[in-house]
């Protein structure tokens, strides 16, 4: 009988979060994803945490419902400040938040000047804070929150790309300070990677939480005697997401942008399972 396949969830509050599935599914390629966001509650910063809260439960609860997981991963940053304690206490699943990787960063940057991009939501969160000065109290850290970045993200995943004037125009305080590395600060961001490497040509170290994430998962599925199958590449497998679940409408060619990633998905749940006016799901 061949060993059971593992699964991991992955949460965002948008389109986001394929980034960090597209980092588990290169460490992991034997494990099998779940996509859950929910667009419809879309963006996350201007929502009080305890709205926050409820909506990544109750979505996430109902998620493992039909979709047992091995592990679930919050990748989303304004999400991951303040749900896990709740989505710990509610679930035996191991969970798996991000932060950004201000850490890696400051051990790269070899003129200790480096760009923290997020959105405007995170840039405020003291926890930011008491990363820079843990981990980057001898480094210049211009913090970035633009509040277009996320939506340029969203929109090219629905088959818009951005304009590179304008990204070049957002991204000016950043040239201006003579960073080396930036942090990206939000799981959106990998996805404009072309873009911003044309806006800042002289960042040498572009630094994201996807990998550190995969390494997460994967000791979790170490913990389950799983690792093994997880990073065994399964011949006629099927798609590496079974299914992707948005509260909202899934954008548009989402399969074909998923495949470009390499992360290929059977099925797109559009409303999944139901959000009300009132912002409770």
């Amino acid at each position: 009988m061949a060993e059971r396949r593992p699964r991991v969830l992955v949460f965002d509050s948008g389109a986001g979060g394929l980034s960090v599935a597209s980092c588990i599914h290169r460490a992991l390629p034997g494990a099998e994803l779940v996509y859950l966001a929910d667009n419809a509650g879309f963006p996350y910063g201007d929502k009080p945490g305890g709205v926050v809260i409820a909506r990544c439960c109750s979505l996430i609860r109902q998620c493992l419902v039909q979709f047992p997981c091995d592990v679930v991963v919050v990748a989303c940053n304004t999400a991951s400040t303040v749900v896990l304690p709740e989505l710990r206490a509610m679930t035996d699943v191991p969970v798996v938040g991000v932060v950004p990787a201000v850490k890696p960063a400051a051990a790269r940057s070899g003129n200790r000047r480096i760009g923290l991009l997020a959105t405007p939501a995170t840039i405020k969160r003291p926890y930011l804070d008491e990363l820079i000065q843990e981990f980057a109290r001898d480094c210049q850290v211009v913090r970035l929150g633009h509040p277009a970045l996320v939506r340029w993200a969203e929109e090219l995943v629905a088959g818009q790309a951005p304009d590179q004037a304008l990204m070049d125009e957002a991204l000016a305080p950043l040239k201006e300070a003579g960073v080396d590395t930036v942090v990206l600060g939000c799981t959106h961001y990998p996805l404009l990677l072309p873009w911003l490497r044309k806006g800042l040509p002289d960042v040498r170290h572009w630094v994201e939480s996807g990998e550190a994430i995969a390494r997460r998962v994967g000791y979790w599925l170490e913990q389950a005697g799983t690792l093994g199958v997880a990073q065994t590449p399964m011949a006629d497998a099927g798609p590496v997401v079974a299914c992707a679940c948005f509260s909202g409408g899934a954008p548009a060619d989402l399969p074909l942008f998923m495949a470009e990633m390499g992360i290929a998905v059977d099925q797109v749940a559009d409303g999944w399972p139901g959000v009300t006016a009132t912002g409770s799901v």
